[in-house]
């Protein structure tokens, strides 16, 4: 005897895997089901550009949901066979109990808003009619079709519709796992944590490589750093989150000694660079990712990009390249990151008085050779440290 099917699904929708050739909309939509797996328990339907989902635990569900990347958003529904007195019975029930949690009074201004797919009978304003008629009967609502109140929407297909009041935002995005592997470097401040998670968003896994600059930067920042990584798990469903760390203090001490004070942080920036090229190569990804937004700081000048990211032959992305700092910080804020950023962290030390905001790029090639920079950066690596 089959299992009754649960009367509950949850509509999941999705946006511009919608418009991919179809080869590649079935490959997203399965990483995209498959990562939804991973982190709630569930049967799933896939029918015709929506994601139906049966989970155990429906409040997990929608908490998790929320954090799924490739989700535009989802809808709790109730479900009954498509002909016209399983509806009214249904939508009398579902009525009853939007009531009863005080989400509709059933005074205020109302409009069914329905939607169609498959061949039927009626059409979707006859459809939404019938509804509206339901709804008035059950509680004398007036209907607003311009400005209501409160809206239901009635979805029908094929030999099933389904009711439901709300469209709960997803995070959008193209699912984790559809577009390769990235390096990112990973600090305590606000912008590189805003730089992983658009990342993410656009279907990156990612590495998270993490400089400890001690004893150059005292603070409690490796706790600061696991927080953070933890924070950017809870949305990296479907795949694993790498974390690794380099012991970076003494490549520091070595350019304060030995190098143009003033040029101390741009070549903390590209031995950066080029330390994370060769994690890459481990990991397999194709990219570096750092949360540079342009002028913000003095390794971020044009001038400054171009000299730090010379030596370094894989790409490096800047996400945040554009913004300002008030839009970094409101989405830092938005994924819960911001509040594990502004925790107590001294300046670093190293940064001279007055860093280099112009530097020539054969200065700093010259000044690499002096330091045997390719062999500093060998070095570093074997400093390497995975955090599990």
């Amino acid at each position: 005897m089959s299992e009754a099917v649960p009367e509950r699904p949850i509509i999941v929708r999705y946006g511009e895997i919608g418009i991919k050739s179809p080869k590649v909309r079935s490959r997203f939509e399965k990483r995209l089901i498959s990562n939804i797996k991973n982190l709630i328990d569930c049967k799933i339907k896939l029918n015709q550009g929506r994601i139906f989902l049966y989970p155990q635990d429906y409040l997990q569900a929608l908490e998790a949901l929320g954090k799924i990347f490739g989700i535009v958003s989802f809808s709790p529904t109730v479900s009954t066979s498509t002909d016209y007195d399983s509806i009214k019975e249904t939508l009398k029930s579902y009525i009853k109990e939007l009531v009863l949690q005080k989400l509709f009074s059933g005074q205020e201004t109302f409009a069914i808003r329905c939607r169609r797919v498959g061949e039927h009978s009626f059409t979707s304003q006859e459809m939404a009619a019938y509804c509206g008629a339901v709804v008035v009967e059950e509680t004398g609502a007036p209907v607003d079709l311009s400005h209501p109140e409160f809206q239901i929407y009635v979805e029908v297909r094929g030999d099933k519709t389904y009711f439901f009041h709300e469209k709960l935002p997803g995070l959008g995005g193209l699912p984790i796992g559809t577009q390769g592997r990235v390096v990112v470097l990973l600090s305590g401040g606000i912008d590189s944590p805003v730089a992983a998670f658009l990342m993410m968003k656009r279907g990156c896994a990612v590495t998270i490589l993490h400089f400890n600059t001690g004893p150059y930067n005292q603070c409690s920042e490796e706790c600061k750093i696991v927080k953070m990584v933890l924070k950017l798990k809870e949305y990296s469903s479907g795949s694993k989150l790498n974390f690794y760390t380099v012991r970076y203090g003494d490549f520091l001490n070595k350019c304060m000694g030995e190098a143009p004070p003033r040029m101390t942080c741009v070549l903390c920036k590209s031995g950066m660079y080029q330390i994370a090229e060769k994690l890459a190569k481990k990991e397999n990804a194709q990219a570096i990712i750092d949360g540079s937004s342009l002028g913000q700081v003095a390794s971020q000048t044009l001038p400054n990009i171009l000299a730090t990211r010379h030596s370094t032959n894989l790409p490096i992305l800047s996400p945040l390249i554009g913004m300002d700092k008030v839009e970094i910080q409101k989405i830092a804020e938005k994924i819960g990151t911001f509040e594990i950023s502004i925790l107590p962290e001294s300046d670093c030390d190293a940064a001279p008085k007055h860093p280099e905001t112009n530097a020539a790029l054969e200065t700093v090639l010259q000044v690499q050779d002096d330091l045997q920079m390719r062999y500093e950066v060998e070095k570093l690596f074997k400093s390497l440290e995975e955090i599990r």
